[in-house]
Protein backbone atom coordinates (compact mmCIF):
# COMPACT_ATOMS: atom_id res chain seq x y z
CA UNK A 1 0.00 0.00 0.00
CA UNK A 2 1.84 2.51 -1.27
CA UNK A 3 1.21 6.23 -2.72
CA UNK A 4 -0.78 9.44 -1.97
CA UNK A 5 -4.81 10.44 -0.97
CA UNK A 6 -5.51 13.69 -1.98
CA UNK A 7 -7.24 14.35 0.65
CA UNK A 8 -10.12 16.92 1.20
CA UNK A 9 -9.72 18.30 4.46
CA UNK A 10 -12.90 19.42 5.99
CA UNK A 11 -12.85 22.42 8.32
CA UNK A 12 -13.36 21.85 12.13
CA UNK A 13 -10.97 18.85 11.72
CA UNK A 14 -6.96 19.38 12.32
CA UNK A 15 -4.43 17.80 10.12
CA UNK A 16 -3.46 15.06 12.63
CA UNK A 17 -7.26 14.24 13.09
CA UNK A 18 -7.17 13.48 9.18
CA UNK A 19 -4.33 11.07 9.73
CA UNK A 20 -5.53 9.25 12.85
CA UNK A 21 -8.56 8.62 11.12
CA UNK A 22 -6.55 7.15 8.36
CA UNK A 23 -4.44 4.61 10.14
CA UNK A 24 -7.89 3.32 11.30
CA UNK A 25 -9.52 2.87 8.35
CA UNK A 26 -6.29 1.52 6.01
CA UNK A 27 -5.18 -0.16 8.91
CA UNK A 28 -1.47 0.87 8.62
CA UNK A 29 1.05 3.14 11.07
CA UNK A 30 3.18 4.49 8.25
CA UNK A 31 0.91 7.22 7.00
CA UNK A 32 2.05 11.29 7.26
CA UNK A 33 0.55 14.57 5.93
CA UNK A 34 2.16 16.66 4.22
CA UNK A 35 2.10 20.13 5.92
CA UNK A 36 -0.67 21.39 8.20
CA UNK A 37 -4.43 23.40 7.61
CA UNK A 38 -5.35 25.08 10.40
CA UNK A 39 -8.88 23.81 11.47
CA UNK A 40 -10.57 26.17 10.15
CA UNK A 41 -9.13 25.79 6.76
CA UNK A 42 -10.67 23.13 4.39
CA UNK A 43 -9.01 21.82 0.97
CA UNK A 44 -6.04 20.01 -0.06
CA UNK A 45 -3.88 18.18 1.96
CA UNK A 46 -1.87 15.31 0.40
CA UNK A 47 -1.77 12.10 2.76
CA UNK A 48 1.39 9.84 1.96
CA UNK A 49 1.16 6.68 2.63
CA UNK A 50 3.82 3.55 2.80
CA UNK A 51 6.68 4.25 1.17
CA UNK A 52 5.70 7.32 -0.30
CA UNK A 53 6.32 8.85 2.99
CA UNK A 54 9.76 9.24 1.78
CA UNK A 55 8.53 11.89 -0.29
CA UNK A 56 6.24 13.83 1.66
CA UNK A 57 9.14 16.46 2.33
CA UNK A 58 9.25 16.85 -1.37
CA UNK A 59 5.20 17.31 -2.17
CA UNK A 60 5.69 19.93 1.69
CA UNK A 61 8.19 21.60 -0.90
CA UNK A 62 5.94 22.23 -3.53
CA UNK A 63 3.85 25.78 -4.64
CA UNK A 64 0.38 26.03 -3.03
CA UNK A 65 -2.59 27.77 -4.48
CA UNK A 66 -5.33 29.10 -1.83
CA UNK A 67 -8.66 30.85 -2.21
CA UNK A 68 -10.31 32.48 0.23
CA UNK A 69 -11.53 36.00 1.30
CA UNK A 70 -9.86 39.26 3.24
CA UNK A 71 -12.43 41.43 5.42
CA UNK A 72 -10.89 45.05 5.91
CA UNK A 73 -12.29 46.86 8.57
CA UNK A 74 -11.56 44.33 11.90
CA UNK A 75 -8.72 42.68 12.81
CA UNK A 76 -7.88 39.57 15.13
CA UNK A 77 -5.00 38.45 17.03
CA UNK A 78 -5.35 35.09 15.63
CA UNK A 79 -5.28 36.99 12.10
CA UNK A 80 -8.81 34.81 11.33
CA UNK A 81 -11.70 34.88 12.81
CA UNK A 82 -11.31 32.24 15.51
CA UNK A 83 -10.18 34.64 17.68
CA UNK A 84 -10.39 37.49 19.93
CA UNK A 85 -11.20 40.77 18.01
CA UNK A 86 -8.91 43.70 19.04
CA UNK A 87 -9.57 46.69 16.49
CA UNK A 88 -12.03 47.67 14.75
CA UNK A 89 -11.56 50.73 12.14
CA UNK A 90 -14.99 51.80 10.30
CA UNK A 91 -14.65 52.33 6.69
CA UNK A 92 -16.57 55.53 5.36
CA UNK A 93 -16.51 53.70 1.58
CA UNK A 94 -15.37 51.30 -0.29
CA UNK A 95 -11.45 50.61 -1.04
CA UNK A 96 -10.77 51.21 -4.65
CA UNK A 97 -10.29 48.31 -7.02
CA UNK A 98 -7.08 49.89 -7.69
CA UNK A 99 -6.11 50.65 -4.87
CA UNK A 100 -6.44 46.95 -3.14
CA UNK A 101 -4.72 45.92 -6.35
CA UNK A 102 -1.55 47.76 -5.84
CA UNK A 103 -1.74 46.49 -2.25
CA UNK A 104 -1.73 42.71 -3.62
CA UNK A 105 1.05 43.86 -6.13
CA UNK A 106 3.34 44.89 -2.93
CA UNK A 107 2.99 41.77 -1.66
CA UNK A 108 4.37 39.66 -4.74
CA UNK A 109 7.39 38.37 -5.09
CA UNK A 110 10.26 37.64 -2.35
CA UNK A 111 8.69 38.88 1.13
CA UNK A 112 10.17 39.42 4.20
CA UNK A 113 6.95 37.57 6.22
CA UNK A 114 6.81 38.02 10.23
CA UNK A 115 5.11 34.30 11.49
CA UNK A 116 1.98 35.30 13.56
CA UNK A 117 2.07 34.46 17.33
CA UNK A 118 -0.56 32.08 16.38
CA UNK A 119 1.68 29.54 14.89
CA UNK A 120 3.37 26.12 15.33
CA UNK A 121 6.46 28.13 14.59
CA UNK A 122 9.07 27.09 17.58
CA UNK A 123 11.20 29.56 19.68
CA UNK A 124 13.55 28.18 22.57
CA UNK A 125 11.57 25.08 22.24
CA UNK A 126 8.04 25.90 22.23
CA UNK A 127 5.25 26.69 20.02
CA UNK A 128 4.61 30.48 19.34
CA UNK A 129 0.49 29.46 20.18
CA UNK A 130 1.74 28.40 23.93
CA UNK A 131 3.14 31.57 24.42
CA UNK A 132 0.52 33.23 22.91
CA UNK A 133 -2.26 31.95 25.11
CA UNK A 134 -0.14 32.71 28.21
CA UNK A 135 -0.41 36.27 26.86
CA UNK A 136 3.48 36.66 26.21
CA UNK A 137 4.15 38.33 22.61
CA UNK A 138 7.63 37.23 21.59
CA UNK A 139 9.96 38.75 19.08
CA UNK A 140 10.07 36.83 15.74
CA UNK A 141 12.80 37.10 13.12
CA UNK A 142 11.28 37.52 9.60
CA UNK A 143 11.30 35.25 7.00
CA UNK A 144 11.66 35.56 3.13
CA UNK A 145 8.34 33.95 1.50
CA UNK A 146 8.50 33.49 -2.11
CA UNK A 147 4.46 34.87 -3.51
CA UNK A 148 4.20 34.13 -7.21
CA UNK A 149 0.52 35.77 -7.50
CA UNK A 150 -1.95 37.29 -5.18
CA UNK A 151 -5.28 38.70 -7.35
CA UNK A 152 -8.84 39.14 -6.74
CA UNK A 153 -10.71 37.00 -8.02
CA UNK A 154 -14.39 38.33 -7.98
CA UNK A 155 -15.26 41.93 -6.81
CA UNK A 156 -15.53 42.78 -3.43
CA UNK A 157 -18.20 43.97 -1.40
CA UNK A 158 -18.87 46.61 0.78
CA UNK A 159 -20.91 45.89 3.99
CA UNK A 160 -22.81 49.69 4.47
CA UNK A 161 -24.26 48.19 7.84
CA UNK A 162 -21.09 46.79 9.21
CA UNK A 163 -18.71 49.57 7.83
CA UNK A 164 -16.37 46.83 6.67
CA UNK A 165 -15.46 45.45 2.85
CA UNK A 166 -14.64 41.49 1.19
CA UNK A 167 -12.19 41.11 -0.69
CA UNK A 168 -11.61 37.97 -2.36
CA UNK A 169 -8.76 36.31 -3.26
CA UNK A 170 -6.48 33.96 -4.97
CA UNK A 171 -2.29 33.71 -3.84
CA UNK A 172 0.30 30.44 -5.13
CA UNK A 173 2.86 30.75 -2.80
CA UNK A 174 5.80 28.97 -1.48
CA UNK A 175 5.97 26.52 1.66
CA UNK A 176 6.23 28.30 5.10
CA UNK A 177 3.54 31.33 3.82
CA UNK A 178 0.91 32.06 6.50
CA UNK A 179 -1.79 33.72 4.15
CA UNK A 180 -3.49 34.85 7.27
CA UNK A 181 -0.30 37.04 7.53
CA UNK A 182 -0.90 38.19 4.06
CA UNK A 183 -4.36 39.39 4.95
CA UNK A 184 -3.58 41.18 7.67
CA UNK A 185 -0.07 42.77 5.76
CA UNK A 186 -2.48 43.72 2.89
CA UNK A 187 -4.41 45.67 5.20
CA UNK A 188 -1.44 47.76 6.44
CA UNK A 189 -0.54 48.22 2.72
CA UNK A 190 -4.05 49.82 2.70
CA UNK A 191 -4.00 51.53 6.00
CA UNK A 192 -7.07 49.74 8.14
CA UNK A 193 -7.08 46.57 10.32
CA UNK A 194 -7.78 43.23 8.38
CA UNK A 195 -8.45 39.69 9.00
CA UNK A 196 -8.30 36.51 6.70
CA UNK A 197 -11.89 35.71 6.97
CA UNK A 198 -12.11 32.55 4.65
CA UNK A 199 -9.73 30.05 3.52
CA UNK A 200 -9.62 27.61 1.27
CA UNK A 201 -6.53 25.26 -0.16
CA UNK A 202 -7.37 24.20 -3.81
CA UNK A 203 -3.93 23.40 -4.99
CA UNK A 204 -1.07 21.56 -2.95
CA UNK A 205 1.89 18.71 -4.02
CA UNK A 206 0.52 18.56 -7.59
CA UNK A 207 -2.99 18.23 -6.62
CA UNK A 208 -5.94 20.03 -7.53
CA UNK A 209 -9.01 20.30 -5.60
CA UNK A 210 -10.81 18.28 -8.21
CA UNK A 211 -8.98 15.28 -7.89
CA UNK A 212 -9.76 15.42 -3.92
CA UNK A 213 -11.31 12.39 -1.77
CA UNK A 214 -12.85 12.92 1.22
CA UNK A 215 -12.53 10.37 4.48
CA UNK A 216 -16.06 8.88 3.59
CA UNK A 217 -14.48 8.31 -0.28
CA UNK A 218 -11.65 6.16 1.46
CA UNK A 219 -13.06 4.40 4.08
CA UNK A 220 -16.02 3.53 0.89
CA UNK A 221 -12.68 2.52 -1.79
CA UNK A 222 -11.35 0.21 1.60
CA UNK A 223 -14.25 -1.76 1.96
CA UNK A 224 -15.21 -2.22 -1.47
CA UNK A 225 -11.13 -3.33 -2.49
CA UNK A 226 -11.02 -0.23 -4.76
CA UNK A 227 -8.48 1.76 -3.08
CA UNK A 228 -6.52 2.42 -6.10
CA UNK A 229 -9.30 4.88 -6.84
CA UNK A 230 -7.94 7.08 -4.32
CA UNK A 231 -4.35 6.22 -3.43
CA UNK A 232 -2.27 7.90 -6.40
CA UNK A 233 0.97 5.82 -7.32
CA UNK A 234 4.80 6.46 -7.12
CA UNK A 235 4.37 7.30 -10.60
CA UNK A 236 1.86 9.73 -10.77
CA UNK A 237 3.20 11.55 -8.08
CA UNK A 238 6.83 11.63 -8.84
CA UNK A 239 5.87 12.28 -12.42
CA UNK A 240 7.45 15.52 -13.05
CA UNK A 241 10.66 14.35 -13.18
CA UNK A 242 13.06 12.71 -16.11
CA UNK A 243 12.18 9.20 -16.19
CA UNK A 244 15.30 6.86 -16.65
CA UNK A 245 13.94 3.24 -17.74
CA UNK A 246 17.06 0.86 -15.97
CA UNK A 247 18.06 -1.61 -18.03
CA UNK A 248 18.80 -5.43 -15.94
CA UNK A 249 22.34 -5.10 -15.23
CA UNK A 250 21.83 -1.05 -13.94
CA UNK A 251 18.73 -2.29 -11.50
CA UNK A 252 21.39 -4.54 -9.93
CA UNK A 253 23.37 -1.47 -9.52
CA UNK A 254 20.83 0.55 -8.15
CA UNK A 255 19.37 -1.95 -6.16
CA UNK A 256 23.11 -1.84 -4.50
CA UNK A 257 23.09 1.82 -4.11
CA UNK A 258 25.85 2.34 -6.44
CA UNK A 259 26.42 5.60 -8.00
CA UNK A 260 25.13 6.25 -11.77
CA UNK A 261 27.34 7.63 -14.26
CA UNK A 262 25.98 11.24 -15.50
CA UNK A 263 25.62 9.65 -19.63
CA UNK A 264 22.67 7.42 -18.15
CA UNK A 265 20.46 10.57 -19.13
CA UNK A 266 21.44 13.64 -21.68
CA UNK A 267 20.57 17.27 -20.16
CA UNK A 268 21.89 16.00 -16.58
CA UNK A 269 18.80 17.30 -14.96
CA UNK A 270 19.27 17.86 -11.14
CA UNK A 271 16.83 15.01 -9.59
CA UNK A 272 16.36 11.85 -11.73
CA UNK A 273 13.66 8.90 -11.72
CA UNK A 274 14.92 5.34 -12.22
CA UNK A 275 12.06 2.97 -13.65
CA UNK A 276 12.48 -0.84 -13.51
CA UNK A 277 9.76 -2.80 -15.00
CA UNK A 278 7.19 0.55 -15.12
CA UNK A 279 7.77 1.05 -11.76
CA UNK A 280 9.40 3.73 -9.50
CA UNK A 281 12.47 2.46 -7.77
CA UNK A 282 14.57 5.51 -6.71
CA UNK A 283 15.19 9.40 -7.26
CA UNK A 284 18.89 9.96 -7.52
CA UNK A 285 20.38 13.57 -7.29
CA UNK A 286 23.18 14.98 -9.44
CA UNK A 287 26.53 15.23 -7.54
CA UNK A 288 28.49 17.78 -9.12
CA UNK A 289 31.83 16.82 -7.60
CA UNK A 290 31.85 13.43 -8.53
CA UNK A 291 30.23 14.14 -11.69
CA UNK A 292 28.05 11.28 -10.73
CA UNK A 293 24.12 10.57 -9.72
CA UNK A 294 23.53 9.33 -6.09
CA UNK A 295 20.80 7.35 -4.53
CA UNK A 296 18.45 10.42 -3.08
CA UNK A 297 14.86 8.53 -2.42
CA UNK A 298 14.93 4.54 -2.55
CA UNK A 299 11.95 2.95 -3.16
CA UNK A 300 13.00 -0.89 -3.12
CA UNK A 301 11.21 -3.78 -2.93
CA UNK A 302 7.71 -2.32 -3.29
CA UNK A 303 4.86 -4.77 -4.02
Amino acid sequence: MDGVIALYKERGMTSHDCVFKLRKILHTKKIGHTGTLDPSVDGVLPICVGAATKVSEILMGSGKVYQGSIRLGVAYDTEDLDGQQIEVQELVGPVSDDAINSGLKQLTGDVQQIPPMYSAVKVNGRKLYEYAREGIEIERQPRTIHVDYFKQTKPSVFNEDEHTQEIFFEVGCSKGTYVRTLATDLGKELGLPAVMSSLTRIKSGGFSLSETSSLADVEEAMANESLAEVLHPLERVLDKYPIVDLTEEQWQLVNDGVFLPTDVIVENPTVIRLDYQNKVTALYSLDTDKNMYRPFKMFLNRG
